[in-house]
């Protein structure tokens, strides 16, 4: 797959992956169903989801380490500043040749334009929050959140 291609699948999983509402309830269901999955394949990782700045679930696999969760909050900073996810982002200055630095006014030691995090859009509304994982290579931790949306909203 081509770097345009990948960048096209991931903006096309952008605009359908969209929310009716996103609560309190909606993050304990999300977070569940991603546990459900890590823990079904053994997958050593950190699941985190925020609405605006509110941590509204957290869970730490067997296997995931402290490291996870600075990875978490780096990849959550890519998505509230460009509201699009990690991943995207990542692949979108890949592209270009050019990596998230001092020259985008962001230090790379509190930004990780890196797979893993991707926005809660609520229809109408726009980016309210962000669904994270971090633990698997770059490209796992986003199909990861990505099968568990679709998932969500299929319900």
């Amino acid at each position: 797959m081509t770097d345009d291609d990948l960048i096209a699948r991931l903006e096309e999983q952008e605009r359908r992956l969209l929310f009716p509402r996103f609560d309190n309830a909606d993050a304990w269901h999300l977070g569940s169903l991603l546990v459900d999955l890590a823990t079904g394949r053994d997958l050593p990782v950190a699941i985190d989801i925020r609405r605006g700045t509110q941590q509204l679930f957290h869970a730490a696999l067997p296997g995931s380490t402290a490291d996870n969760d600075s990875w978490i909050v780096r990849k959550v900073r890519v998505v509230e500043r460009f509201a699009a996810s990690s991943y995207l982002v990542g692949r979108r200055l890949a592209a270009k040749g050019d990596t998230l630095d001092a020259t985008f006014g962001v230090d790379p030691a509190d930004y990780a334009a890196h797979g893993g995090a991707f926005p809660v859009r609520v229809d109408g509304v726009g980016v309210v929050g962000v669904v994270t994982v971090s633990g698997l290579p770059q490209a796992d931790d986003h199909a990861l959140v990505v099968e568990a949306i679709e998932s969500y909203l299929a319900e």
